[in-house]
């Protein structure tokens, strides 16, 4: 798997951008801006590229695509911390607190994750008591569901961890609710209240917080690793090694505490996955010590080991019309079943997606 992953030009770049572009030709530049393009990750490219100064290096008719990335980039964050503003003005009318999550949280706590990243929607976790009053409040303030189908109403109602997306009938952002990180219908079972007891305030916005660090990061795994959509998922991962890296240099004891937090909280597979591919594809350098803890809490049999391993290199690599993929499909479609299997028993599982498959017929 390591040696297909280095073929592929966003990987090499993402693992080493300096030694990267010293071997790259101006084809392999044009390859990596459109695997880049198609995972959502060029303006995190173009970050990189300014940040380490390797514009000189790069063919000068491709720098339109990237000064492009970065100008894209600049606007969705004024238009995140704009929206997350406007979510913040509805809900302290109702005195209801709210934690940031994913996106959002790394753009106002301000983490290296937030730079190049772009956002299609803003994710609020309230505590589920206050999720009826949150909600009728942000209807007020112009946010709609843009679900009406009654089948998927009760879905998300009583076996999600979340409310239907949201929209805002102005501006056209999207808001999706939590009232947990994970289904209360899944296996895995995390006390939202031992979450809850450590975020942290956002400076100068009484009411708004984010997890603490280690738990943004088993967020962060948890939702890639439950999540049916891979083709997010490279994006994703870029977003937990730099958390990780980002983390571990403020704390010495930080590997420790993450498994062990792991642990507490029953996150300890989805945080086994997000250390394996971090190591496999982005060379997170990731201590032999936490990994073994963290393998022996939460690693599955071998076999599921090799079997998510080729599933996900093909469904995590971006698919370029050059480089067609004819397995992704395959490989998307086994982990979709995975991801709804993980959000509930069987006994819901299979009249739901009973429901779904004869919906879309």
């Amino acid at each position: 798997m390591h040696k297909q992953l280095s073929s592929i030009c966003l990987v090499q770049f993402l693992k080493d951008a300096e030694s990267a572009c010293k071997d790259f030709s101006a084809n392999d530049w044009q390859l990596l801006i459109r695997q880049a393009r198609r995972t959502n990750l060029l303006s995190r490219v173009a970050f990189l590229v300014e940040q380490k100064s390797l514009f000189d290096q790069i063919p000068r008719p491709l720098h339109f695509h990237l000064d492009g990335a970065n100008t894209i980039a600049s606007s969705n964050l004024r238009s995140v911390r704009w929206e997350v503003l406007k979510i913040h003005e509805a809900l302290s009318k109702i005195k209801t607190p709210f934690v940031l999550l994913k996106g959002a949280a790394y753009v106002m706590s301000n983490c290296d994750a937030a730079n190049g990243r772009l956002f299609f929607d803003v994710d609020i976790m309230v505590k589920k008591a206050q999720l009826g009053n949150a909600e009728k409040t942000l209807i007020k303030h112009g946010w709609i569901c843009t679900n009406l189908d009654p089948y998927d109403q009760k879905y998300y109602r009583e076996w999600m961890h979340e409310l239907p997306p949201m929209r805002n009938l102005k501006r056209q952002s999207e808001l999706d609710v939590h009232h947990t990180i994970i289904p209360p219908t899944a296996a895995l079972k995390p006390n939202i209240q031992k979450i809850w007891d450590k975020v942290k305030p956002v400076p100068n916005h009484p009411g708004i917080f984010v997890l603490s660090p280690i738990d943004m990061i088993l967020h962060s795994a948890t939702h890639l690793f439950h999540e049916g959509d891979f083709g997010q998922g490279l994006r994703d991962l870029v977003d937990l090694d730099s958390l990780l890296k980002e983390h571990s240099k403020k704390d010495d004891n930080f590997w420790q505490e993450l498994s062990d937090r792991a642990q507490d909280l029953d996150l300890s597979r989805p945080l086994f996955y997000g250390l394996r591919y971090c190591k496999k594809l982005l060379d997170t350098p990731i201590p032999d010590a936490c990994y073994k803890q963290v393998s022996t809490n939460g690693a599955p049999p071998y076999i599921y080991q090799y079997a998510m391993d080729k599933m996900l290199l093909k469904a995590m690599m971006p698919i370029c019309i050059n480089y067609p993929s004819p397995f992704a499909g395959i490989a998307n479609f086994i982990l979709f079943v995975r991801s709804h299997y993980l959000r509930m028993p069987l006994r819901l599982l299979i009249p739901h997606l009973t429901k779904k498959a004869l919906k879309n017929e």
